[in-house]
């Protein structure tokens, strides 16, 4: 070790330290160097390989452009998405509608929801329901088989009851009415979540990730229900804890400093994936 240390300090740290002393060979050298330098660009800037050295140039630039692209794709893919789904009009429909009317679904369609999710867990049926909120999810919806049918717990365990045509893939809601069956979402590429969880998982923070939707996953392993939002998986929650983060996307109009008497039943505590 102190010979490595000793043979560093001799080779690099000497190499590295300034000369103690300024020489006139020093000075002459320098102006040298930079004399020959600056007619080497004039003589190159008046010949074809200047316009050579150019073209090099941008395609190294192009390159490195090229390479951020590549390494931050994933990112720029899933900006670029919910920017293509997010409507201006109907933005602006959703400020000029009443107050009266302002639910994305009824209080029955949470109580279903909620009751087939810790219904299938306790049976250990594996679910994967993707509960849509501003942005549409036409794209995922057309890779499954419509249902367009109104949301009931029963409708819900039966669609992914074992050895049934529909129980493979994810269920898209839509306001009251379950749209489509057996969906494929993407997989999210966040290495972070844990390589105990399977597929059904991985799709319901992928489809997060580029959308605002809120997915339940039952775990056909465990019977545990999570739910993911904004690529965060909270896992292994309570129906309560359920409960209030959908009344949370019911709302259209989202009142931070003004809220009704069921949200205020106690705070959603949530359990991040480990």
């Amino acid at each position: 070790m102190d010979a490595v240390s000793n043979w560093f300090r001799m080779h690099v740290l000497t190499w590295l330290e300034p000369p103690k002393q300024i020489e006139v060979i020093d000075i002459i050298q320098v102006a040298l160097i930079a004399y020959f330098v600056y007619h080497f660009i004039l003589w190159l800037k008046n010949t074809r390989a200047y316009t050579l050295l150019k073209g090099i140039l941008l395609i190294v630039i192009f390159a490195v452009i090229a390479t951020v692209i590549i390494i931050f794709q994933p990112e720029l893919r899933r900006v670029l998405e919910q920017l293509g789904h997010k409507n201006p009009l109907t933005n602006l429909a959703m400020l000029g509608s009443s107050s009266e009317n302002n639910d994305r679904f009824s209080d029955k369609t949470v109580n279903e929801l909620v009751r087939a999710s810790f219904d299938m867990g306790e049976v250990k049926t594996g679910a994967l329901i993707v509960v849509e909120k501003e942005v549409k999810l036409e794209e995922y919806e057309k890779t499954g088989i419509p249902v367009d049918g109104v949301l009931t717990s029963q409708l819900l365990i039966n669609i992914f009851e074992h050895n049934t045509p529909l129980h493979d893939g994810a269920v898209i809601v839509r306001g009251d009415r379950v749209v489509a069956a057996t969906c494929y979402l993407p997989l999210t590429d966040n290495l972070s979540l844990s390589k105990n969880l399977g597929t059904r998982h991985r799709a319901g923070v992928g489809i997060s990730e580029i959308s605002d939707s809120l997915t339940i996953i039952v775990s056909e392993e465990t019977g545990n229900v999570s739910y993911a939002m904004n690529g965060i998986l909270h896992t292994g929650v309570s129906p309560s804890e359920l409960r209030e983060q959908l009344y949370q996307v019911q709302k259209i109009t989202k009142t931070e400093n003004t809220k009704s008497g069921r949200r205020g039943r106690g705070k959603n505590e949530k359990k991040s994936a480990r």
